[in-house]
């Protein structure tokens, strides 16, 4: 549907009420030429965030029976790594 924008500007709440209820756009036009588009507002449904990711992980591999690789804390190969942090290291120093 066309208008002009005098008559938009005298019908102006009635005609966004007919626009809400038949979902119609309309034009408003100016000396003839269309300036701009009045239309519905569709009812959006905001994106919940809940679930908004399902389906785009992949699980590769069994993840219940995982292998065991020992800690480096149960091997002991990291023991020299702070061996200049510990206690006893620091009273050393200090008695120096």
């Amino acid at each position: 549907m066309n208008i002009n924008a005098a008559e938009f500007k005298a019908k102006c709440l009635k005609l966004i009420d007919q626009v809400a209820n038949t979902h119609e756009p309309l034009t408003i036009s100016k000396r003839g030429k269309p300036l701009v588009r009045l239309v519905p507002i569709e009812n959006e449904a905001p994106m919940s965030l809940f679930g908004y990711m399902q389906g785009t992980g992949q699980i590769l591999g069994d993840i219940v029976n995982v292998p065991h690789d020992p800690w480096a804390v149960e091997t002991g190969e990291e023991d020299d790594l702070y061996a200049a942090l510990s206690p006893k290291a620091e009273r050393k120093n200090d008695e120096a």
